[in-house]
């Protein structure tokens, strides 16, 4: 099976005890950035734990390129302001991926992240081979902010061919 180039399906799914940027609540969206790709969740308004719940899709050449995560909270007359940032890389996703599968029960932890000295992990991260796929859920810890979680949902889309 190629693993190179293909697609990863990253589903936005719920920011955890953000931090409040506005004094009627913030206004948070997410920022994808990977190899010059910029893509944006919509706008939640009014929380500090906004459920997106969406998929947002980056063609990936290296899988060793570090994906950069961004929240920023939504103003109308001034720029946008800075909720925290965080990285994340999907070398171990990708290491299960070049693995056959096939004869693995649905629902079967393969492989378990530990968050390290440098990693954005907030906790230990599955990658489990469900239903045909490889999905993994992270928990990332947002830095230069005081508090706040995103949680993530990974997916490996390869190019028929």
């Amino acid at each position: 099976m190629s693993t190179l180039p293909g697609f990863l399906s990253v589903r936005v799914l719920r920011g955890i005890n953000l931090v409040s940027r506005d004094a009627k609540g913030s206004d948070p969206y997410v920022v994808l950035n990977l190899d010059g790709q910029k893509l944006k969740t919509g706008v939640m308004k009014k929380t500090v734990n906004p459920i997106w719940n969406e998929d947002l899709t980056l063609a990936v050449l290296d899988a060793a390129a570090p994906i950069k995560l961004e929240v920023f909270d939504k103003d109308t007359f001034s720029k946008d302001d800075e909720m925290g940032d965080a990285e994340f890389d999907i070398e171990a996703l990708m290491q299960i991926i070049k693995m056959d599968l096939e004869d693995i029960r649905s629902g079967t932890v393969v492989r378990t992240v530990r968050p390290g000295k440098n990693s954005c992990l907030a906790d230990e991260s599955h990658i489990i081979w469900e239903n045909g796929q490889v999905v993994q859920d992270l928990l990332l810890k947002l830095r230069n902010v005081e508090t706040g979680v995103v949680h993530l949902q990974l997916k490996w889309v390869n190019i028929p061919g």
